[in-house]
């Protein structure tokens, strides 16, 4: 049976920390829109609080979408959740909050939607913090909907490890020599090199041997269309709308919804 995570033309468009180029990153705001707009999924950004509290936002730090300086770590979640994280980005988004995983869980478990997960543990370390996602998509049983992703690859093999089953994807910045062998290393389903990392013979390579091409962050659709005639399975973009016309995706949650009633 197909992946739900590919598409059978064109390629599935992830919405980057919700409909990030129309309102504040990683706010329920962004993701709502990117449901509204049509997108096969949504890619979002974890970190964990002082108190072990699932949050997301992408910098370890609050200093650039609120007006609060220092770490999430260093704060227990009661204290995030007070702050504005909308007015930095529009001041028609103040009050705009720094959400709970929870919150876009609740939020895309009936839609169809697939979600991939960035765990955030490089710069900072969060103990346990594998677990406690992987403990809540299961919470909201969307184990089969979801890529986690990271930067770190021993976070992602230690995901792995605790549940086989779930899809992984390896983020990476630069041309890593045969990624293919080094994805079955790590047992990942899924690429996810930066967009200007994939190359024709690359993409060639990982096609055959079945991984899934999640590109990321490309907002030019005329770069899309190159990447998915090169074989990205995914596009990770701001503007969700922009991507779905280029590509001529207009049925992707039918499509999505059927897959998963096979």
């Amino acid at each position: 049976m197909p992946s739900i995570f590919t598409a059978d033309t064109g390629a599935l468009v992830y919405a980057h920390r919700g409909a990030s180029g129309y309102a504040p990153e990683n706010t329920m705001a962004a993701f709502k829109m990117a449901v509204e707009l049509g997108s096969s999924g949504i890619e979002c950004d974890v970190q964990m609080t002082k108190d072990g509290r699932l949050v997301v936002c992408h910098d370890e730090t609050l200093d650039r979408t609120t007006k609060v300086k220092g770490y999430i770590k260093d704060l227990n979640y009661d204290e995030i959740r007070e702050l504005d994280a909308g007015s930095w980005f529009d001041s028609k988004f103040r009050n705009e909050r720094i959400p709970r995983l929870l919150e876009l869980l609740e939020l895309v478990k009936d839609t169809g939607l697939l979600l991939n997960i960035e765990v955030k543990s490089g710069i900072v370390q969060y103990p346990g913090i594998e677990q406690k996602v992987l403990a809540e998509v299961a919470a909201f049983g969307l184990q089969t909907k979801v890529i986690i992703s990271s930067f770190n690859h021993y976070s992602i093999k230690e995901c792995k490890d605790i549940n086989p089953s779930v899809k992984t994807g390896a983020l990476y910045m630069e041309g890593l020599f045969e990624p293919w062998n080094y994805m079955k290393s790590l047992g990942c389903e899924c690429a996810h090199p930066f967009y200007m990392a994939l190359v024709p013979a690359i993409a060639k390579e990982l096609k055959a041997r079945g991984y899934i091409i999640n590109v990321f962050t490309v907002n030019d659709p005329k770069i899309a269309l190159e990447l998915v005639k090169m074989g990205a399975d995914g596009i990770i973009t701001n503007y969700p709308d922009r991507m779905l016309k280029a590509l001529k995706i207009t049925n992707y949650p039918d499509r999505i919804l059927k897959a998963l009633r096979k």
